[in-house]
């Protein structure tokens, strides 16, 4: 679900700047429990910011990639340790321009 246009991208990063992170990922990474919460949300929210502790870089954006790959959303904005996803749900709850 990339079929995203840059002006729904950033009509969803300024939607996603004023959430709160619905999941935290800690020193133990992404482990399954984490994707299940990660799925949960997307269901659940279908636009959701994840709160990644550590300060490797490359190894949050490894975890982007990750999350993305294993959930089918999209990434709309990676801003310090915060991560923002899109997944549309079955009936969209979000209007995309």
């Amino acid at each position: 679900m990339s079929n995203l246009n840059s002006k729904q991208v950033s009509h969803l990063r300024g939607l996603g700047h004023n959430l709160n992170p619905v999941v935290m990922i800690g020193n133990n990474g992404l482990t399954e429990q984490v994707l299940k919460e990660i799925e949960v949300g997307l269901n659940a929210h279908e636009l959701i910011k994840i709160k990644v502790f550590g300060d490797d870089r490359a190894a949050r954006i490894q975890m982007l990639e990750e999350i993305c790959d294993k959930t089918g959303a999209t990434a709309i904005h990676h801003i310090g340790k915060q991560l923002v996803i899109y997944r549309q749900a079955d009936k969209p709850k979000i209007i995309l321009p």
